[in-house]
């Protein structure tokens, strides 16, 4: 779907889910090392692939760490959370001490205080819902990957949202420079962590235009990004259909399999990246395992740093309870998946799916009737 622009109110959104979005992502931090949160440090490397040579003259290509931008990214998210839900987080400020200077009083950024509006940095925060105080204050070492990772735990703590920080290199490029990757559902952090974002696009299979060749997408990429202003975030939205176990087991804390497909993908450790690769039969398919999984994307430049920051909040609701929400959703919703070009359909696996999906959806626009000037999608 089409990118917008996103207002500010819209960045982080919070539900009554969080709570059970946190035991999720709490488990998948405890468990899923590398895979879930890295952070890259400042580094120097070849643009050549193997086997290339450099008749072109390439030069080094460099690029700052991500850890700044982490330790950024929570400082942003305690000033803004504390504002959007009031009620739901509480803050408290440094206090300057006369017997210490200003500068080791304040967390800063080449001198720019880590706060808005001209206030002090803020130096904890309360997460009402959870009962958990974080301290901001304890970030002191901005390029050492061990603290952008333990900016990265705040900052799990206190959204239901994924992020990848993409940093500036020295060829133009943005680079993935570090991630929090709880929920990413059909593709490994670890597959994608360090490449530029045409990469990323193009080693998983992402569908493009025909007539887009690599060089277009890369050239168009990069243009987007540099001029992507601080004051001036997007957002987009997507879909897929995701089909779930049959078996529930009550201990588990991520029955529905936000975190990881299994039921779909396998197991993540031997996932293959890219949609639709497998050939398999998935198991217990009917409407009642089959779930519609969105995911609402926002960019925004951070305004110290200068890296991008990718937010991606994941909602799933069953396709069963989905149909209930009114008249002529099952239609929508079919009507959309049959629109998706052959290339589109293949990523997201729909031969593996559609015809347990669409057969249920046709039987439901029978028996709810349609609506009154409805027409096939995108309409």
């Amino acid at each position: 779907m089409g990118i917008r622009t996103m207002p500010w109110s819209e960045w982080i959104e919070l539900d009554s889910e969080f709570v059970a979005y946190q035991r999720i992502r709490d488990a998948r931090l405890r468990t899923g090392g590398e895979s879930v949160l890295q952070v890259l440090p400042s580094r120097s490397f070849s643009p050549l692939r193997a086997g290339e040579d450099n008749k072109e003259g390439h030069e080094c290509v460099s690029v700052a760490g991500g850890a700044e931008a982490t330790r950024e990214l929570a400082y942003e998210l305690a000033e803004y959370l504390s504002r959007r839900y009031p009620l739901s987080f509480k803050v408290s400020r440094v206090t300057p001490s006369p017997s210490t200077s200003l500068k080791d009083d304040i967390a800063t950024i080449e001198g720019i205080p880590l706060a808005w509006h001209g206030l002090m940095p803020i130096k904890a925060i309360h997460v009402v819902d959870t009962g958990i105080t974080y301290d901001l204050s304890t970030l002191k070492a901005a390029e050492d990957p061990r603290m952008g990772e333990e900016a990265l735990k705040i900052v799990n703590g206190l959204t239901q949202d994924d992020f990848a920080i993409m940093a500036e290199g020295s060829d133009g490029k943005y680079y993935f420079q570090a991630g929090l990757v709880c929920v990413p559902g059909f593709w490994r952090m670890k597959d994608k962590i360090g490449m530029p974002l045409d990469e990323i696009h193009i080693s998983g299979g992402v569908p493009q235009s025909p007539h887009i060749v690599k060089e277009k997408l890369q050239m168009s990429m990069i243009r987007f990004f540099k001029r992507l202003p601080v004051d001036k975030p997007v957002i987009r939205n997507n879909y897929s259909i995701q089909a779930v176990s049959a078996t529930k087991n009550p201990e588990d804390v991520d029955p529905n399999e936000l975190s990881w497909s299994f039921t779909q993908n396998g197991p993540e450790d031997t996932f293959t990246d890219g949609r639709g690769h497998s050939s398999a039969p998935i198991p217990h398919l009917s409407p009642k395992t089959l779930r519609l999984r969105t995911e609402r994307q926002t960019l925004r430049r951070l305004p110290r740093t200068g890296a991008i920051m990718f937010g991606i909040r994941t909602y799933q609701m069953g396709v069963e309870e989905l149909v209930r929400e009114g008249t002529g959703v099952a239609a929508r919703l079919a009507s959309a998946v049959r629109s998706w070009p052959r290339d589109v359909a293949g990523y997201k696996g729909r031969r593996r799916w559609e015809e347990e999906l669409l057969g249920y959806l046709d039987g439901e626009k029978g028996r709810g009737g349609s609506v009154e000037g409805e027409l096939p999608y995108p309409f």
